[in-house]
């Protein structure tokens, strides 16, 4: 009896990947792992603006940790990976606002403390969801359940003096009949200065406005400081009679998460924005000076999350909380740790680059 040989069939080598798939598949890998990267863990950011001077620069690019405060799950999905608002270099929009997704926040290793340098989306920007507002950073001197007041560019925090940010700032009027070159205030590490008549403002530390005003050629220095009961336009809550300004501000409740306020003519303005806008209240409305929930008048309000004050360094060229009130806790993002990179665009050269800052700790 013959027995049939069964040959054991070839193996089928897979189809070799072209070039361009391969590189395909990587860039996706690469993209998933940054997008998971960057929601989940650290972030990096750029300073636009000089309200956290000198703590911070314009030019600075910041390494903001989502760790600390807990990352924030999306709430807007339909988005370009790795971008913000709009697509690198143009204006069409990254994001569709089709499908909005209720957000939630992991836990963190710590809570947001006085004096924390923050990250955060701007509450007033009512154009974007909330994750894509505008990412704001500044130093929080208030949090939920404080009482805070400033008196005389001080703040306190229930009845006490606040610690001060070591480089904090204020605004000087620099009386001079001389017209001083960029080198005289590079030399003097100021960095936020304007030219106007019979001198400059300028922004900087008591102690270096000392030193300013011991040079001969400068005719004074006048610190540009408000009055008690002056009142300044803009100011949050806007309310007539209140009489605040950015130097003098207060006394604010800054509301806790679970604590009530009794609704009256005077905690309703400054309450109203938390309790419309930030709290996800279906059916609020204010009528004739009166809040109503689901149609019916409500005599107290109590808070559904927590909320902070910020303010800037740059204490009278910052706008912050004492413009546009308070900062919800589901608009935190994180908290700044080192700077990896700075840029001063008005340097040339190899000055360009502040050598200085890299990898520098912000405090």
């Amino acid at each position: 009896m013959q027995l049939k040989l069964w040959k054991k069939k070839p193996a089928v080598k897979p189809a070799k990947k072209s070039a361009l798939r391969e590189w395909g598949n990587a860039l996706m890998f690469a993209v998933v792992v940054s997008s998971f990267f960057r929601w989940a863990t650290f972030e990096a950011y750029a300073i636009p603006t000089p309200s956290m001077e000198k703590s911070m620069l314009v030019g600075d690019r910041l390494f903001v940790s989502k760790l600390h405060y807990g990352p924030r799950t999306p709430m807007t999905p339909l988005q370009v990976p790795l971008t913000h608002q709009t697509i690198w270099g143009t204006d069409l929009p990254a994001y569709s606002n089709a499908l909005q997704l209720k957000s939630f926040r992991l836990p963190g290793f710590s809570e947001v403390k006085h004096n924390d340098p923050v990250v955060f989306n701007f509450p007033d920007e009512t154009e974007h969801p909330m994750d894509q507002r505008t990412h704001y950073v500044k130093r929080c001197v208030g949090i939920a359940g404080d009482m805070l007041e400033i008196r005389d560019r001080q703040v306190y925090i229930n009845g006490k003096p606040l610690d001060n940010p070591e480089q904090m700032q204020f605004g000087y009027f620099m009386a001079t009949d001389k017209v001083l070159q960029p080198k005289f205030f590079r030399e003097r590490n100021l960095t936020d200065v304007y030219p106007v008549q019979g001198g400059y403002l300028l922004h900087t530390t008591p102690a270096r406005a000392r030193e300013l005003a011991s040079l001969h050629f400068i005719r004074g220095i006048e610190l540009q400081q408000m009055v008690p009961g002056e009142s300044e336009a803009g100011i949050f809550p806007q309310v007539q009679g209140l009489n605040w300004n950015r130097d003098n501000y207060g006394p604010l409740y800054i509301p806790e998460q679970g604590i009530s306020i009794a609704i009256t003519p005077e905690t309703l303005p400054i309450y109203q924005k938390i309790i419309l806008e930030y709290e996800q209240n279906k059916n609020a409305e204010v009528r004739e000076g009166r809040l109503y929930l689901d149609g019916k008048e409500a005599k107290s309000y109590t808070f559904r999350q927590n909320y902070y004050f910020m303010m800037g360094d740059n204490r009278h060229n910052s706008l912050d909380s004492r413009y546009w009130g308070f900062v919800p806790v589901d608009h935190i993002v994180g908290k700044p740790l080192f700077t990896w990179f700075s840029v001063d665009e008005e340097a040339g050269g190899l000055d360009k680059i502040r050598w200085s800052r890299l990898f520098s700790w912000v405090e």
